[in-house]
């Protein structure tokens, strides 16, 4: 499972027109989900997520996890970042997890990080724009 994060002043997910998932300050974490991927490792993703320390303290330190910023997370799925592009031109996706998997996993993602702070959520398998203001820029891999 695979968490692209970005610290952002504001993010927004619309789908056909319409805003599906908008928040302030906090982190767009852009999710990947392998075909082997489990609840075990969404569990270890959230937490790392929840907990890594990408926002400044009062000596603009990064010392501070998203919780501690106030922040909030708006989550997307995105199955493009478990592509394998180490061959060719074209990347191939067979490292990803079936939809139905990809799905469950996704939600209980968003179910867990929702335990702990308020999460706004894309809409799986649709055609999104996802809009933006890196904050820093400030982005970060991670991976369970």
């Amino acid at each position: 499972m695979i968490a692209l994060i970005q610290r952002v002043t504001q993010a927004q997910v619309d789908v056909n027109g319409k805003t599906v998932g908008k928040i302030g300050k906090g982190l767009l974490v852009l999710l990947g989900v392998e075909k082997d991927d489990d609840r075990m490792r969404a569990d270890k993703l959230a937490e790392k997520v929840l907990n890594y320390r990408v926002f400044g303290d009062e000596n603009d330190k990064m010392n501070l996890n998203v919780q501690q910023a106030g922040g909030e997370l708006l989550v997307v799925s995105q199955f493009t970042l478990v592509a394998d592009t180490q061959r060719g031109l074209r990347p191939s996706f067979s490292q990803g997890a079936d939809p139905d998997l990809a799905n469950e996993l996704y939600g209980y993602f968003v179910q867990k990080c929702g335990e702990k702070i308020q999460v706004a959520t894309g809409e799986f398998a649709a055609e999104m724009k996802v809009s933006l203001t890196n904050d820093g820029p400030v982005t970060f891999w991670l991976q369970s």
